[in-house]
């Protein structure tokens, strides 16, 4: 049977297109054991998580599964807009309510929503994110009371539920209205749950700025909110604000920005993409016609999705453009949440960019275990974080759904692995500071229990291992299960909206909504591998990015702009290039040289694109390289009992010793505190330190002396603590540590810096169990090989030397259920890490994830000046310079160090063009 239109207008009609969009076809290929395993294998993983929850953090808001306790807003280093989803109303309970029951633990829901009732209170004298109170209290109380009310009227337990947790909705919802106490509609972004906002004692109600997503994600849980009470005010604000970002888009690209001023409604941030900042915008227009039956959402869905396919869309990649220049990209890094973006695509039918676009990420994850916050064309990092974000895994079921190809089922027990050995620890799952290290930070959000146990539980179910039909219930973006009968619930109780003035919307959009899979799948069962094929080296190959959409449009008679990797100061070629572009190049007495671009004098319009284009790239080449001159971040890894090299902290290198990116064995071995603890005069414990890695304390003398001392003694490696009590990576960036100014070829073991809490954590270690060893290395290794060398060449097993080693042989072959009673044995206390780009001497401030604006003075785009650097990417001539030979040809492009300085990577320059433009 074929798929109806996705422009259906009955609600009937309309429920049929989602069910059969989902429905793939068989995948013979997987065996209903091996699916029982993988998912037998989730349920464990989740009640580790949970349970460590709810023993060591409950009633917190969440685990801190290093430190094994709960996360209280206050009484923790604040994380800045991080902690913005705390409320100290028991958010991650509130957040995983439904997955329970999705994962059949209804007795375990029952005690949870009791605990909700009866403990949770919601009117805290605290300030929280609007959007991620609504996307994860609110839309939790109304999921849990979703499945509640299901349980009740199945016969399945819950008969002494009286819609407790919608009350608690219904009187957080009155809580968040205040917030949407706007000229515009739009919702502040921040409120006070006692006391609202703009009141003195709110401490809220100055702010201007809000994210396009933050303010276009209330629809689906409003609504929800308005059809189970009959109280209408709720979606109709939600509609409203709604109804302002539609006409506040761009009208002749049809994109929105990032960030828009809540009273005037200007763009402040004009870049536009799918991921950060936008995301859950596009997703709610879809869920909101599919939830409500409101063909207006998807008339503004489709006229967006042909935009984001028109610009944002370069299969596989999804760059964010100006909403002004759409065919100027913005930036050339994507963000991990565009991974939600083929799931959505599944739902709106269109398969192969979604199928191209996965598959991209996959190849990423493969090469760094995990999806780094922000990676570039290039897959490189950008941001090394990865909080366990569900937005891939959540693609992968959805694209499971719509195929049955067994490949996405294989997808997803990569995902199990690489949870299971780079991010379990002791007390839960720990998120990962720095994916090239692998090193953790003590922090498991709410939405690792919310989304990611309930997606990958899902994607290894069959429909008899539900206790429920999961396709009567739409997913809100935290994966909170909302039903579908809510469409017909109060009806007449809002009024729709009509949507007009639609610009030249292209009738093939339409085409892509919802295609037959079941007849697309079984003609050609090999779709979606010939889809994914091209595609499975696109990350080890690092191919060069598609070329510019000017030059399609252009024809290809016109010759590819001038890159910033391709300049060269000394070819006048290029400078009459840039003189084109309206970019001049001027050398300072000083020797430094300074860029200036004049859009206006630029010999036309594209030549002023390819010239800001030319500048962003300056800026990014630049920023990239001076990274490159920094050493990266270093791994102390703990491999005794009962760590075994699950706990990994991020240590900061140094200058001089020995280069562990060369020596991918590490120094390994047993750690002592060196006398004196300074390190900065003759160690006077050699005996103890002797063949171990010597601990000393920051301070009193140079870091290059403390490693001579402790060599000298014998020491095979040193770590270097703190002495700022209470310091963590988690507040400062890591530094590396810098030589003494002479000579330090001397020095050929490893030095490595720990914060203060990390530090301590080995101390403490070291007081409990005495014998304390770890592994000094560039990144953290498998458990398997730091203990491979207790095997000989010959294969046979050398002689076990202690307990310790015993104990870790042991554990490397324990099964799954072996090691899960481990863990909750040995639930100990475990470090906090945090990967920062390391500075020379000192820690040096800056929020790496911070967008800063970039307000130029004059009409024109100018660069910072740079010093003349031999060290630099791009040459300057000197006054009687050759550049013909061949090193010069391979450092021809110069990184202006000091050109913005000041700038962040990704510009906002686009503010000049706007000036040009009006």
């Amino acid at each position: 049977m074929g798929c109806p239109a996705v422009e259906a207008r009955r609600w009937g009609d309309m429920w049929l297109v989602v069910a059969f969009c989902l429905l793939g076809h068989g995948h013979a290929a997987v065996t209903k054991e091996e699916k029982a395993h993988l998912r037998s294998q989730v349920l464990e993983m989740f009640d580790h998580a949970y349970g460590n929850y709810m023993q060591h953090a409950y009633p917190a808001d969440e685990l801190m599964p290093l430190t094994c306790r709960g996360r209280i807003r206050g009484q923790e280093p604040s994380r800045g807009d991080v902690d913005d989803a705390l409320g100290k109303f028991s958010l991650t309970l509130i957040d995983t309510l439904d997955t329970l029951v999705v994962l059949n633990k209804t007795k375990e829901f029952e005690d949870a929503v009791r605990k909700v009732i009866t403990d949770v209170n919601l009117d805290n004298d605290i300030v929280v994110s609007v959007f991620e109170t609504n996307i994860r209290v609110l839309g939790g109380l109304l999921g849990g009371h979703s499945v509640a009310i299901m349980l009740k009227e199945n016969g399945d337990g819950m008969q002494w539920y009286n819609d407790e947790l919608l009350h608690m909705a219904k009187e957080l919802g009155y809580k968040l209205l205040p917030a949407f106490n706007t000229t515009s509609g739009l919702p502040y972004p921040r409120i006070n749950l006692k006391f609202g906002i703009r009141r003195p004692e709110a401490r809220t109600g100055t702010e201007t700025d809000t994210c396009t997503a933050c303010a276009g994600t209330m629809i689906l849980e409003f609504a929800a909110l308005s059809r189970f009470t009959g109280i209408s005010v709720f979606e109709e604000h939600a509609r409203k604000a709604l109804d302002f970002l539609w006409d506040k888009r761009q009208r002749s690209s049809n994109l929105v920005g990032v960030t828009i001023n809540i009273h005037t409604g200007d763009w402040v941030r004009k870049d536009s993409g799918v991921g950060a900042g936008i995301d859950s915008y596009y997703e709610y227009l879809l869920k909101a016609y599919v939830l409500l039956g409101d063909d207006s959402y998807l008339e503004r869905f489709n006229t967006h999705y042909d935009a984001i396919m028109r610009y944002i869309s370069q299969p596989p990649l999804l760059l964010d453009v100006h909403i002004h220049k759409p065919m100027l990209t913005a930036r050339t890094w994507m963000d991990s949440l565009l991974a939600f973006f083929p799931g959505l695509q599944v739902l709106k039918g269109d398969i192969r960019p979604a199928i191209e676009t996965h598959e991209m990420l996959y190849q990423v994850i493969k090469k760094h275990n995990f999806l780094p916050e922000a990676f570039t064309t290039d897959f490189r990092v950008h941001w090394a974080q990865h909080p366990l974000r569900p937005e891939f895994a959540e693609s992968t079921y959805f694209l499971y759904k719509a195929t049955g190809d067994p490949y996405y089922l294989e997808v997803g027990k990569t995902l199990i692995d690489n949870l299971n050995k780079y991010a379990r620890v002791p007390c839960g799952f720990a998120a990962v500071k720095d994916v090239r290290t692998g090193s953790h930070e003590d922090r498991m959000d709410s939405f690792f229990l919310a989304e990611m146990f309930k997606y990958l539980y899902l994607l290894f179910s069959e429909r008899e291992d539900l206790i429920f039909d999961i396709e009567d219930y739409i997913f809100t973006t935290e994966a909170h299960l909302l039903p579908l009968s809510l469409s017909t619930a109060n009806p007449s109780s809002t009024k729709k909206n009509t949507t007009t003035q639609y610009t030249e919307l292209d009738d093939s959009n339409f085409d892509w909504s919802c295609p037959n899979t079941q007849i697309l799948f079984r003609n050609d069962p090999m779709y979606a591998q010939n889809i994914r094929e091209p595609l499975k080296n696109v990350v080890d190959k690092n191919c060069p990015r598609s070329p510019s959409r000017l030059d399609e449009i252009s024809g290809s008679g016109k010759m590819p702009p001038l890159r910033a990797r391709d300049f060269m100061a000394s070819n006048s070629e290029h400078l009459e290039i840039l003189k084109k572009m309206g970019v001049s190049l001027i050398h300072l007495k000083d020797g430094r040289v300074q860029l200036v671009q004049h859009a206006n004098q630029a010999a036309s319009s594209i030549d002023a694109e390819d010239g800001l284009r030319f500048m962003q790239e300056m800026i990014e080449l630049s920023s990239q390289q001076q990274k490159e001159q920094q050493l990266p971040p270093r791994a102390v890894q703990i491999v005794s009992h009962p760590f075994y090299g699950r706990v990994v902290l991020t240590a900061g290198p140094a200058q001089f010793g020995m280069d562990l990116s060369k020596h991918l064995a590490g120094a390994q071995g047993l750690v002592a505190r060196a006398e004196p603890y300074s390190g900065c005069s003759d160690i006077t414990n050699g005996q103890a330190i002797q063949g171990k890695i010597a601990l000393m304390q920051r301070g009193q003398c140079m870091f290059a002396e403390k490693a001579r001392n402790v060599q000298k003694a014998g020491a095979i490696g040193g770590i270097v603590i703190d002495d700022n009590e209470g310091s963590s990576s988690d507040t400062a960036p890591l530094f590396q540590m810098a030589g003494d100014g002479k000579s330090t070829d001397d020095v050929t073991i490893p030095m490595l810096f720990l914060f203060s809490k990390e530090g301590n954590i080995i101390l403490d270690a070291i007081r409990e169990y005495q014998q304390v060893e770890v592994l000094l290395s560039d990144k953290a290794k498998d458990r398997a090989a730091i203990f491979k060398d207790l095997e000989s060449e010959s294969g046979e097993q050398k002689p076990v030397e202690n307990d310790s080693q015993k104990q870790a042989l042991e554990d490397l072959f324990m099964t799954p259920e072996e090691i899960a009673e481990l863990l909750i044995v040995h639930e100990e206390e475990s470090p906090v890490s945090q990967p920062e780009v390391p500075s020379s001497d000192s820690p040096s401030g800056g929020d790496r994830t911070s967008e800063r604006d970039i307000t130029p003075e004059s009409q024109e785009h100018k660069t910072e000046e740079t010093e003349h650097s031999p060290k630099d990417n791009v040459q300057t001539p000197p006054e009687n310079s050759e550049d013909s030979t061949e090193e010069k040809m391979d450092n021809k492009v110069r990184p202006m160090e000091s050109i913005l300085a000041d700038w962040k990577e990704d510009i906002e320059a686009f503010e000049m063009m706007e000036k040009d433009e009006l």
